[in-house]
């Protein structure tokens, strides 16, 4: 019917093989089953050891990589905050300077006035005296005649 498979024809060539043999022949197996078992677990180990290596330096170069930008940025907050300070100070020192150019504003236009005013007076006194001289020499014209 069917032809014989080719294990049954190994099975056939083993069996002419004495049982001593085929005992050998399994603890061979085993032993390279074992071996490559023990290999296996030794190739895992070393594996994951390696990974967990791998994953500790990736994190010791992702915290310096990050040390390294949060240091450049770390300095520029603290200019920021530096700066600010600054700027707080100079709007003070410019609103009181702004004070004191009103207050100096306010004084040299009441100094011009008052000077306006004396040139005001000292023209009126001028025009004055003109009218008084003018009026002397009338009342003096007046009684020579």
């Amino acid at each position: 019917m069917y032809p014989p498979s080719p294990l049954a024809t190994a099975r056939t060539r083993v069996g002419s093989f004495s049982d001593v043999d085929l005992s050998g022949l399994e603890s061979s197996l085993l032993q390279l089953v074992q071996d490559h078992h023990q290999s296996s677990l030794r190739l895992r180990e070393l594996t994951e050891k390696a990974k967990k290596d791998a994953i500790k330096n990736a994190a010791r170069v992702s915290d310096l990589l990050v040390d390294a930008v949060n240091g450049g940025v770390q300095e520029c907050f603290v200019n920021e905050k530096r700066i600010e300070l600054e700027i707080r100070a100079l709007t003070a020192t410019i609103t009181r300077f702004m004070k004191q150019t009103d207050q100096w504003l306010t004084a040299t236009h009441a100094f011009n006035t008052a000077v306006k005013e004396i040139g005001d007076f000292e023209n009126w006194m001028k025009t004055m005296e003109f009218d008084c001289k003018s009026v002397v020499a009338a009342i003096h014209n007046i009684h020579q005649e």
